[in-house]
């Protein structure tokens, strides 16, 4: 026995057929690195090097080789755990945990991690060292305005002569 359907109105039509369930598109990479425009961040891939001048202005992850000069202002650089960086860095914010050689200047802080290697100068507002990290350099400690906070003695002797 079968039965029919039939409209209970005159002019009613059928119910529309439900249109088939389609799983959600899978991100890409780059949406999976890019989580939003605000947040931006370009890589350089542990497979990569590159020689020359990087500027721009969205954050930056090394993971590769980079020989030359890196100005980022207003963003952050981050060197990975396989980074190798030999270039002079100028960023708002940079974190180290792979190696830099080179003068690195933050408006706003430095961060070198436990396994990280930095050798060179570092100008900013903040700096953190963690335990197991490698720096050799100077520091200078600078207010957020780009001005130094305190006048640093230049030798052993002179810090002797200044008044406590």
């Amino acid at each position: 026995m079968c039965a029919m359907w039939k409209p209970t109105q005159p002019n009613a039509s059928p119910a529309p057929t439900p249109e088939p369930i389609r799983p959600a598109p899978t991100p890409t990479f780059e949406a999976a690195a890019r989580p939003s425009a605000a947040s931006e961040q370009a890589s350089i891939g542990k497979g990569l090097g590159f020689k020359g001048e990087i500027t721009g202005s969205e954050s930056l992850f090394i993971d590769g080789k980079v020989e030359g000069s890196i100005t980022l202002p207003g963003n952050r650089v981050t060197i990975g755990r396989n980074g190798i960086v030999t270039a002079n860095i100028t960023a708002r914010e940079i974190v180290v945990l792979g190696k830099v050689r080179g003068n690195v200047t933050a408006t706003d802080r430095v961060d070198i991690r436990n396994e990280g290697s930095l050798t060179g100068d570092v100008a900013a507002a903040r700096i953190s060292i963690e335990d197991g990290a490698f720096f050799k350099g100077g520091i200078d400690i600078r207010k957020p305005d780009g001005k130094p906070s305190a006048q640093q003695p230049e030798s052993p002797a002179q810090a002797q002569q200044l008044p406590s």
